[in-house]
């Protein structure tokens, strides 16, 4: 008998209810591609931050960035932006995608619409933390007028740099998941 880790137990049953949800697929994972590329967007109230970010994404934290726009200050509208970078990050072509408007509310509500985004709007190291640990976040969205350049700088850091904490929280996500397919209760 081949003995499996609790992870990998996990992640078959995962699989298998998939299964057997009809017609209820699940969302891409990051191939090893995107395992350090992350999806950023932002609105015309966020752009500065955003580009900021995007340098420091990659400069000091290594990572390849997809910008997905705005590419100036001219207004536009956020939901087409954070649904830029939830779809690359639902796709599984960027491991994990970060959102800016000015308050960060409304990019992560149209960026949570895509099936297979968890977005949560962050504002300090704990949620940060908690978003990532316990909720398996995939998507952060900040409010440019909320968060400064530094803080805006380090809660991203953190975001990357956190795994998900799996065990009892992998049952609630997957919860949270069912919800989305239409299978919760």
């Amino acid at each position: 008998m081949h003995e499996h880790d609790e992870s990998e137990v996990r992640r078959l049953v995962g699989e298998a209810v998939d299964r057997a949800l009809a017609g209820a697929a699940r969302p891409a994972r990051p191939g090893p591609a995107a395992a350090r590329r992350l999806a950023l967007g932002s609105d015309h109230g966020g752009f500065e931050l955003k580009e900021v970010l995007k340098q420091y994404v990659a400069d000091e934290l290594g990572w390849q960035v997809h910008d997905c726009g705005t590419h100036g200050t001219e207004a536009v509208d956020y939901p087409d932006y954070a649904a830029a970078v939830a779809r690359e990050v639902a796709a599984g072509r960027c491991a994990l995608g970060v959102v800016v408007d000015a308050a960060g509310i409304g990019s992560a509500m149209a960026a949570n619409k895509i099936a297979g985004v968890r977005c949560a709007v962050c504002h300090d190291d704990r949620t940060v933390v908690n978003s990532r640990e316990h909720n398996d976040a995939n998507v952060l969205s900040l409010g440019a007028r909320i968060v400064n350049r530094g803080l805006a700088q380090r809660l991203v850091r953190l975001f990357l740099s956190t795994p998900f904490a799996g065990g009892r929280h992998e049952r609630r996500v997957q919860k949270i998941m069912a919800l989305e397919r239409g299978s919760g209760r």
